[in-house]
Formats: structure tokens, C-alpha cells, sequence
């Protein structure tokens, strides 16, 4: 299972020099919903990484796609987390309440 990354240069950088390969720099709306697109049809993929900012960015029908979303897990970071907490979304992709 790997880890994707979607964002701007700036964002995607650290998860490069971290070893993260599938990273994708997405400095366009259009960029940012094909690169999302790309993602959710590769099964490889178990968690994808976005910055909260893009999640506004991404039309209203494939931004519920992800909030629905169990297999990738999607992980906004930086504010908000796009609707559910970590907590919820660790519960739904492992089928357990880690924190009880």
C-alpha cells in the first residue's frame, strides 16, 4: 500500500526528500481534479495526502467523493481536515475505534 501526494510544489517537496514517490504537483484547478482522478483508479494507493486549501478547490461532486472515500483514505492537512476528523477517518478505514 503506498501513499500519494497531490498539492503545489512547495506542499509536495518535504514528502519527496521523505521517499514518497508518488507525488503529484497540481498548480492548476484542472491539474488538481486530474492528478485526484489518477489517484482514486490506482489500487496501489491507501492513502492520499492533500492540503485543506486544495479541498476547497476541487469541485463539490469529487470533493464527496473523498470525504466517502475509505480506500484511498484521504488526509487533508493544514487547518481543516475536509469534513471528518482523523479519528473518524482511522475508524472507517480500519473498521475500528483505535482511541477506545
Amino acid at each position: 500500500m503506498e501513499i500519494a501526494v497531490i498539492g503545489n510544489s512547495e506542499f509536495i517537496l518535504g514528502f519527496r526528500l521523505a521517499g514518497i514517490q508518488k507525488t503529484y504537483a497540481a498548480d492548476s484547478d484542472e491539474k488538481l481534479s486530474e492528478h485526484i482522478n489518477k489517484v482514486l483508479q490506482d489500487v496501489n494507493v491507501g492513502i492520499l495526502v492533500l492540503n485543506s486549501k486544495d479541498m476547497e478547490r476541487i469541485p463539490r461532486r469529487l470533493r464527496a467523493t473523498l470525504e466517502e472515500s475509505v480506500r484511498p483514505t484521504v488526509i487533508a492537512i493544514g487547518g481543516e481536515e475536509g469534513g471528518l476528523s482523523m479519528r473518524e477517518r482511522i475508524k472507517r478505514s480500519v473498521g475500528v475505534d483505535l482511541w477506545k
